[in-house]
């Protein structure tokens, strides 16, 4: 007979379930929100514990799970107009971790699975938690968006709070640049056009500088975006928090934009780079 402690279970899940979530928007391209990615996963770990106790067997039932699954992304993620696409990856990256956790328990002769597939192992914890990390960034690197460079001329508005700047960008599909707390995309903005709005201590060909000057001033305004590009291994953009950023009048909220100290376009037929949105 198997004891189940029914702590350990919810926190296993918990880390699972989070791992699964946060990667499924990720690839889908979906805005993070911790907090909501935090409850959905609760609610997954909670489902798996009442599994288990007397009298709830039904629980594990197909109908059961796809409703719970679907819920959980409904928490994590309604009201992203990538939903369904968030639904699906979740399902599918739920899958092949399933998938790895079979051939880990064929491979090595151990389970990490009660009966109606949870995520359980009073034998090593420290190894499934390692399984959920490593299948997390093979499943993030494999279904990273990738794309043909290519797109098409728009009109952007920036405010900052420094005042309001209008210039023609090009919607390129393959730039994938996103902010690393939120996944929200990037916009990247030759620094020149922007000069006369830019804090004092702002200076794109500086950002690491204009950070710390921008803490001295008691701000929080100013980021860093990590960026590659050609002859570019990892280099580092200057990035300010718009109050709001709209293309062909269109919002798209208030987006980071990221400061380029050379020109983005090498004929100066636009001045900036937003992604497919």
């Amino acid at each position: 007979m198997t004891v189940v402690y029914i702590d350990l279970l919810f926190l296993l899940n918990l880390i699972a379930n989070y791992l699964l979530m946060l990667a499924a928007g990720r690839m889908a391209g979906a805005a993070l929100t911790r907090w909501r990615i935090g409850l959905g996963a609760g609610l997954g770990a909670l489902y798996a514990a009442l599994v288990f106790l007397p009298g709830q067997v039904w629980l594990a039932r197909w109908p059961c799970k796809l409703a719970v699954g679907v819920l959980m992304t409904l928490i994590a993620y309604g009201g992203e107009r990538y939903l369904l696409r968030v639904t699906v990856l979740f399902f599918g990256a739920s899958a092949a971790l399933a998938g790895a956790v079979l051939g880990l328990e064929l491979l090595g002769n151990v389970s990490l699975t009660l009966e109606h597939g949870v995520f359980y192992t009073p034998l090593d914890i420290r190894l499934l938690l390692l399984m959920f990390v490593a299948c997390y960034f093979v499943l993030s690197l494999f279904f990273r968006r990738v794309g043909q460079h290519g797109g098409e001329l728009v009109q952007l508005k920036i405010v900052l709070e420094g005042g309001t700047v209008n210039m023609a960008a090009l919607r390129d599909t393959g730039h994938s640049l996103t902010d690393p707390v939120t996944n929200r995309p990037v916009v990247v903005v030759d620094g020149q056009i922007l000069t006369r709005i830019l804090p004092d201590w702002a200076d794109p060909a500086d950002p690491i500088h204009s950070l710390e000057r921008c803490h001295a001033a008691g701000s929080r305004q100013a980021r860093l975006v990590p960026y590659r590009a050609v002859g570019v291994e990892c280099g580092m953009l200057l990035a300010l928090r718009a109050k709001q950023v709209a293309a062909d009048g269109k919002p798209l909220g208030q987006l980071l934009v990221a400061l380029s100290p050379t020109p983005v376009s090498d004929g100066g037929g636009y001045q900036a780079l937003i992604g497919g949105i």
